[in-house]
């Protein structure tokens, strides 16, 4: 059965077909929160700030990615506000509570209008975007390979 990823890695017995744009990711506070917290100038000022942290599905928490010149981190980001839905933590960002990693595409518009504000910009990594994967066969499904012509 073909799967849906982000990010994944995808087993060497598996087709990787991307789709849609590359995604970015950025660190986000409203101008209000900034003017009481100095902007992080490297992801381990992180840890003087309230974050805005998310969960994931499995309950795990996500740890933010941050790379720059072929070094990559991860940060456990402090903060007493854990979400699991993108658009409470933009909400949450824009009423002043910390900083959020969101997706770019998320919260452009609130940027564009200067509602909220980009931090460490040039530790932001993007990535490849979404892959639909499916078996290695020799023989895919009509369907299956409409649905791939479809996407691309």
């Amino acid at each position: 059965m073909p799967a849906s990823a982000h990010g994944m890695r995808v087993p060497g017995d598996m087709i990787a077909v991307p789709f849609g744009p590359e995604l970015r990711f950025v660190v986000v506070g409203s101008p209000a929160y900034l003017r009481d917290h100095p902007a992080p100038a490297k992801p381990t000022d992180l840890m003087a700030h309230r974050c805005i942290r998310a969960r994931w599905p499995s309950g795990a928490l996500y740890r933010w990615e941050f790379a720059k010149r072929g070094r990559a981190l991860t940060i456990d980001a402090p903060g007493s506000l854990t979400l699991d839905e993108p658009t409470l933590m933009r909400d949450a960002a824009l009423a002043d509570a910390g900083l959020a990693y969101m997706w770019e595409a998320r919260v452009r518009g609130d940027l564009a209008r200067g509602h909220l504000v980009c931090v460490l910009d040039d530790w932001m990594p993007s990535s490849p975007g979404f892959c639909l994967y499916h078996p290695d066969r020799r023989n895919v499904p009509a369907a299956l390979r409409a649905f791939i012509d479809m996407l691309r």
